[in-house]
């Protein structure tokens, strides 16, 4: 319920135009279609010599080499029937040719190829034929699509210089707390180190998400209602880790509501993590106040933020929920949703199963170290036993 509540209010990113070399990363918002037949003629796939099928089923094994032809240059012309062309791989066929003989399949002497025992020669032998890998009109590559170096090459393939991506959303992660201590600076017995905003700053940036700033704020009302202000003015996505609970000095919701933003939901059933906020801003900036223990942050993070904001990209969806099995128990059941560290491991059987990592509550981020991820378990009374599927999130 709480992933359906922010996709109903998140605003789609707009599209833009960026050079082909920029969009590695980026959400593809345009269908993209081959610009010709693929391959674009019919193409040799091996080196060797071409010839034809039909001078080859009526005896010929011998053929006089006359010319040679190289990718990149345009198609020759056979001859005759008892001639051949040598042929490079990626080269056009040559015209009156139908069959590519592979060069360790004939001995060559003074021009003339002897082809060896038991070689076949059927048409087209060797050889992609034109668009036999897609044709004009059909999509290459559909809006949605996350681009991948393969989505690049299919899109250097269709001739697109320029591409329509979804524009990266500007995101500002805000630690609060006066405890909060730089790493490197002098550090006192009642004070922690500022760990959780390297693990979401991390974490987006690992997602694909470039336009990632960070900042602290104290427990002051005042100092926190004007940063905020201006963080609101400068970005699409706020990310703060902690303050958001009932204590006196968790100011977020309060001061985030003086600068009108919407309160949509607060506290999720589910563990760790309950005391989860979000809300939009009156410009609709997606504002997401994860609970400060650290695992609750990073599992927060990657269930909700991440994918909720590859929706607003355009990102289509997966075909299917990652899914995988339990390696080893879980002894009691939860009256929640529940979130359990995991390192996966591959079984005899060339499975992928989860081995379960408990960390020693919700401020333990030590036990993340060396997992691959979390699995979700659903509310039940029963134990969670081997072999339990569940929904797998990766970091």
């Amino acid at each position: 319920m709480a992933r359906a509540g922010i996709d109903a209010r998140l605003a789609r990113l707009p599209a833009e135009s960026r050079p082909l070399i920029e969009c590695l990363g980026r959400v593809l918002r345009e269908d993209v279609y081959a610009e010709r037949d693929n391959p674009p003629f019919d193409r040799v796939c091996m080196d060797g010599v071409a010839i034809r099928s039909e001078a080859f089923g009526g005896g010929l094994r011998h053929f006089t080499v006359e010319a040679t032809q190289a990718a990149g240059t345009p198609a020759l012309t056979l001859s005759a029937a008892d001639r051949a062309i040598e042929v490079m791989t990626g080269a056009m066929l040559p015209r009156g040719s139908d069959c590519v003989i592979p060069l360790e399949e004939y001995e060559m002497s003074a021009s003339v190829v002897s082809l060896k025992d038991g070689v076949s020669g059927e048409p087209y032998r060797n050889v992609q034929r034109r668009g036999s890998d897609s044709e004009p009109g059909v999509p290459l590559l559909r809006a949605g699509a996350l681009i991948g170096p393969p989505e690049m090459g299919v899109l250097a393939s269709a001739g697109k210089a320029h591409v329509s991506v979804s524009r990266q959303p500007g995101f500002m992660v805000l630690s609060t707390g006066d405890e909060l201590i730089e790493p490197g600076q002098p550090i006192e017995e009642h004070q922690v180190r500022r760990s959780n905003a390297y693990a979401v700053v991390s974490g987006l940036r690992k997602n694909g998400f470039s336009a990632v700033d960070d900042d602290h704020i104290a427990d002051n009302e005042d100092m926190m209602r004007g940063r905020l202000a201006r963080h609101l003015a400068e970005h699409d996505v706020l990310v703060l880790s902690g303050g958001v609970s009932k204590g006196k000095f968790d100011l977020v919701p309060k001061v985030l509501k003086a600068l009108d933003v919407e309160e949509v939901f607060y506290q999720v059933a589910q563990r760790p993590g309950m005391p989860m906020w979000f809300g939009v801003g009156p410009r609709g900036q997606a504002v997401f106040g994860l609970p400060g223990n650290p695992v609750s942050t990073l599992m927060c993070l990657m269930r909700y933020v991440v994918p909720a904001i590859n929706v607003a990209m355009g990102m289509q969806a997966a075909a299917s929920t990652e899914r995988i099995a339990l390696a080893g128990p879980i002894k009691r059941g939860r009256p929640m949703a529940s979130f359990v560290p995991v390192s996966i491991q591959l079984e005899s059987d060339g499975r992928r199963s989860a081995v379960p990592r408990m960390p020693n509550g919700s401020g333990d981020f030590l036990a993340l170290a060396g997992t691959d991820g979390f699995v979700e378990l659903p509310p039940r009374e029963e134990a969670y036993p081997v072999g339990f599927v569940a929904e797998l999130y990766r970091w």
